[in-house]
C-alpha cells in the first residue's frame, strides 16, 4: 500500500440543544472511547488542542470526545455563524498536521473526579447504574455533543456530572429528570432520584 501523506480531514458542525455550544465533528477519531472536559483555559494542560482552542477569544469551554469537539462560546459573540469558518479551518489544519489532541500522561496526573468505568469495588447497584449510563445514556448525549459521568450513589440518590453541551444546557434538566431518572427508576428499583452538578 502506498502512503500518500496525511489524510484529508473534513470537519462539519452540528447544532446542540444548548445554543451556546456547537459540535465540530471530524472524519477521524480524536479521543476514541473517552471524553475530557475543560471548563476554562487553566484546566487545559493535558490537551494541546484545547490550549490552542482557548486562544480564540470567544471560546469559553472545550469538550473533546471520540470524533468531535464541543465548544461553548462566550457572550462576546452573538452568533456561531460568525466564527464557525475560522474554527473549522483551524481544526482541519491542526488534525491534518498531526497535532496532539490529548496527552494521556498529563491526563493520568489529574485525579479523575468521576468515571463510568466499573471498578472492582463497585457494589451491584453502582455497577448497574454505570452499565445503564454507558449502554443507553452515553450514545444519546454524545449525539448532542455532551457527556454524563457518574459521580456517586448514596441511599437511592444518583449524582451525575454534566459535561460538554449538557453543562448549562436549558433542556439538560428535562433530559435528566424525564429521561435518565425515569429509566433508572424503572430498571434499577433502588434508585429514587437522579441529580446533576455541572462540572
Amino acid at each position: 500500500m502506498i502512503k500518500t501523506g496525511n489524510p484529508i480531514i473534513s470537519i462539519y458542525t452540528e447544532m446542540t440543544p444548548n445554543p451556546a455550544t456547537m459540535k465540530f465533528v471530524a472524519n477521524k477519531l480524536l479521543y476514541p472511547g473517552k471524553s475530557i472536559d475543560f471548563q476554562d483555559e487553566t484546566m487545559a494542560g493535558p490537551s494541546p488542542l484545547a490550549k490552542e482552542l482557548f486562544s480564540f477569544p470567544f471560546i469559553k469551554s472545550v469538550f473533546i470526545a471520540s470524533n468531535f469537539v464541543t465548544l461553548t462560546k462566550t457572550n462576546d459573540v452573538e452568533d456561531w455563524q460568525e466564527v464557525i469558518p475560522q474554527v473549522k479551518q483551524f481544526l482541519k489544519e491542526y488534525i491534518e498536521n498531526g497535532g496532539t489532541i490529548v496527552n494521556e500522561e498529563e491526563v493520568s496526573k489529574i485525579v479523575p473526579e468521576s468515571s463510568n468505568t466499573i471498578a472492582a469495588d463497585d457494589d451491584d447497584i453502582v455497577k448497574r447504574i454505570k452499565e445503564l449510563l454507558d449502554n443507553y445514556v452515553r450514545p444519546a448525549v454524545e449525539m448532542d455533543g455532551g457527556a454524563i459521568q457518574y459521580k456517586s450513589y448514596n441511599q437511592g440518590v444518583v449524582n451525575l456530572m454534566l459535561q460538554g453541551s449538557c453543562s448549562g444546557c436549558p433542556s439538560s434538566m428535562i433530559t435528566l429528570k424525564a429521561g435518565i431518572e425515569g429509566m433508572m427508576k424503572r430498571m434499577i428499583p433502588e434508585v429514587k432520584e437522579v441529580i446533576a452538578e455541572a462540572d
